[in-house]
């Protein structure tokens, strides 16, 4: 008979494995990145490979998502009923397979991370084909640029390592410093406000938040310059 507290010791394994798959899926998406600005095109054979990656890893964390729901669904209803414990595993899967049947091939492309996966190598390609073209100015058209965006964080006021953007407002936070002052406040029943001024975002959630890519390489990029000055 499983006991509630190995449940959760359970669930918190799982849920630290989906916070390793978005890492692999934050690094699929860097590479790509690199094979795009190489390459100077989305379709070569490689770029394929790392989709499938990507869609791959989608799969997983979906599995999981509704693994964990299912247990959640079930341990909740049987938390007052000793008895019930016994039949918790047969009642998690029947649950998880009826939540799976659902599931379809096509909804992976919706996955936060795929759609910024995509949407990173469509906004990266023309970076690309005028780098390839203009190879000789590249250090001065990236400087230029740079000085259009803002690189520093307006939570930690230091320059972004691994930028977020707000899907609703379309502001950029420190990725680890926005999700901990959310869970803050949600601790203590607030909401968190876009921190940006001048922005009437009032309510950011986990999951306006998705790691920018793009950005990313131009902080980068940044970096590399001003080291060479």
């Amino acid at each position: 008979m499983a006991s509630l507290s190995a449940v959760n010791s359970t669930l918190g394994s799982l849920q630290t494995c989906q916070t390793d798959i978005g890492t692999g899926m934050d690094m699929i998406t860097e590479v790509a990145l690199d094979l795009v600005e190489s390459e100077g095109t989305a379709d070569s054979p490689n770029l394929k490979k790392m989709e499938e990656m990507m869609l791959e890893s989608a799969k997983l964390d979906r599995e999981i998502e509704h693994f964990v729901t299912a247990v959640n669904t079930m341990t909740s209803q049987v938390r007052h009923d000793p008895e019930a414990m016994v039949a918790l595993s047969k009642s998690v899967k029947a649950e998880f397979a009826r939540l799976m049947e659902g599931a379809s091939d096509a909804e992976l492309n919706q996955h936060p991370k795929v759609v910024a996966f995509k949407d990173s190598i469509q906004s990266s390609l023309p970076e690309a084909n005028q780098a390839a073209t203009e190879a000789e100015d590249l250090d001065e058209d990236i400087a230029l640029t740079q000085s259009q965006f803002n690189f520093t964080c307006p939570l930690t006021q230091e320059e972004m390592v691994n930028p977020a953007k707000n899907k609703k407002c379309q502001h950029y936070y420190e990725q680890e410093a926005a999700l901990s002052m959310i869970k803050s406040k949600h601790k203590n029943g607030k909401k968190f406000r876009c921190p940006v001024v001048g922005c009437d975002n009032k309510d950011v959630k986990p999951t306006d938040l998705v790691l920018d890519a793009i950005m990313k390489r131009r902080i980068q990029n940044h970096k590399r310059q001003n080291a060479k000055k």
